[in-house]
């Protein structure tokens, strides 16, 4: 460590102090100079808690920043004391920065999802309780620290994303906005009259429960297909109702087309038999 030390250019027995050198005077200086520095943390602890407060930053956030700045402070303290006790501050300054290098190398992906996770607390892209979309997968966040973000898939699964690949990433929130639309699509025969199909999709609609009547839901044409027109039945609901809206409605349209006489068409394979004695 001494070698280490010296190759770096940092002195390591600090500039030759030892205890000796320590008198009563600068012991009563260095005590008196500590009771100083620990009022003013205090003061600058409670000043920047209330700065924080007002810019209405969230409690975890707020926590993380305050322990971020109190440790800066105990460190300016230690120097400041030191420097009264007549330790060399350049050295401690110097040492202090070596073993901050050599820790942020150690610990580089760990800082770069810390990094992430104070971008993801402070903008806020989702909130525990949203159901999100990413590129390493889909579920309802359950747990945002700094870290690592984790997911809860319809599955069971615990998917745990770091948090240095999510605030780089797209993220879709299907939550943030409290409701969600669903579409449906769906054929018929050209045989079925666009007003009788709207009908038949429109009964659909009224036999789902906790569908959103602002906005009105709705049926359009999207497209004409080669044996069938294509129809988009589109509702909305609240984002947590999406699929008690979804898997009703679907069965609830097919239920009123075989009602209303409508044919749901599908893909026919026609098969010849030609006799090869004719």
């Amino acid at each position: 460590m001494k070698d280490f030390l010296t190759a770096l250019g940092i002195n390591s027995d600090l500039g030759g102090f030892n205890l000796g050198t320590v008198t009563l005077e600068r012991l009563a200086a260095a005590a008196i100079t500590l009771v100083i520095c620990l009022i003013g943390l205090r003061i600058v602890m409670s000043v920047s808690r209330r700065l924080l407060q007002k810019a209405k930053i969230d409690d975890r956030p707020r926590k993380y920043a305050l322990a971020a700045i109190r440790a800066v402070l105990w460190v300016m303290v230690v120097i400041i004391v030191a420097d009264q006790l007549g330790i060399p501050v350049t050295s401690l300054v110097a040492l202090f920065s070596v073993l901050s290098l050599a820790v942020s190398l150690a610990v580089q992906k760990v800082l770069a999802n810390i990094a992430g996770g104070i971008v993801i607390l402070l903008t806020k892209p989702f909130q525990e309780g949203d159901y999100i979309e990413t590129a390493s997968g889909a579920g309802t966040v359950t747990d945002i620290n700094l870290n690592n973000t984790c997911l809860e898939t319809f599955d069971g699964l615990r998917v745990v994303v770091p948090n240095s690949v999510l605030s780089a990433d797209k993220i879709i929130n299907y939550t943030a906005l409290g409701k969600r639309r669903v579409v449906i699509t769906v054929t018929a025969s050209y045989d079925a009259p666009t007003q009788t199909v709207r009908q038949a999709c429109l009964s659909a609609v009224a036999a789902t429960d906790k569908i959103l009547p602002d906005p009105a839901p709705e049926m359009v044409v999207s497209n004409y297909g080669d044996s069938s027109i294509e129809y988009k039945v589109r509702v909305w609901c609240k984002a947590q109702d999406y699929g008690d809206v979804l898997f009703p409605l679907t069965e609830h349209i097919r239920t009123a087309f075989e009602e209303y006489g409508v044919e749901m068409t599908y893909n026919h394979l026609n098969v010849h038999i030609l006799d090869s004695k004719a």
